[in-house]
């Protein structure tokens, strides 16, 4: 049960594991790469837990890895939704086809989508080089569109955020309804493990970079600090 991963609700939270990212700071390493099969829920168990909790939870919030990875997660979604609740999708906006029929198919309530970092940093940020940044932007301005409740956020982490990054990106998110700075954590459970030598940002740096998006977002808020 969380009240922080859907905001304004109680919820529920549901990981998917698999993701077609290497963010080398991601701290899910275990829902990406290290994916133990035993500990896969059974989808008849989950709907049980979730049947007897109407009425006490609001929402699910449906996370990952990454939810859209398989199409196997648009039954899921339809029978919980079928028992009343709430969707909350995060997503990490690289397949937008996907994220566009699971809103016009009134799958999901509202969108929380990933920005890694400006569009030059990109390839750098998830791991992968020579990264197609186009699904990002295709899924950004659909979002942008108001087709559906949604957030955009970044986990920043400053090895690879700097105010630069985050003036571009208030560039390319500027009229959106709201955007979240994440401090990143070491979870111990890193992709890029302990040698990427990551650090968590101080509190001045996450209020500079807040400072700089409000230039563009009229509602940027902190997380973690």
């Amino acid at each position: 049960m969380t009240l922080l991963d859907y905001p304004g609700k109680v919820a529920a939270t549901l990981f998917t594991a698999g993701c077609n990212l290497r963010c080398p700071f991601c701290h899910n390493a275990s829902l990406v790469t290290r994916i133990n099969l035993a500990d896969q829920l059974d989808k008849e168990d989950i709907l049980a837990y979730l049947k007897k909790r109407s009425g006490i939870l609001d929402g699910v919030c449906i996370t990952g890895g990454e939810p859209l990875l398989s199409d196997g997660v648009f039954d899921l979604i339809k029978r919980i939704r079928d028992l009343g609740y709430l969707i909350k999708l995060d997503t990490n906006g690289t397949f937008p086809e996907r994220l566009k029929r699971a809103v016009m198919g009134r799958l999901v309530d509202t969108v929380a989508m990933d920005i890694k970092n400006s569009k030059e940093r990109y390839a750098e940020t998830v791991g992968i080089k020579d990264f197609d940044i186009s699904p990002i932007e295709e899924s950004v301005a659909f979002l942008k569109s108001g087709a559906v409740d949604f957030e955009f956020r970044t986990t920043v982490c400053p090895e690879l955020h700097t105010e630069a990054d985050m003036e571009s990106i208030g560039r390319w998110l500027e009229g959106s309804p709201r955007y979240y700075l994440q401090c990143f954590k070491d979870s111990g459970d890193l992709i890029g493990g302990p040698a990427e030598g990551f650090t968590e940002p101080s509190q001045q740096f996450m209020e500079t970079l807040q400072k700089i998006a409000a230039k563009y977002i009229e509602n940027v808020e902190l997380r973690g600090i």
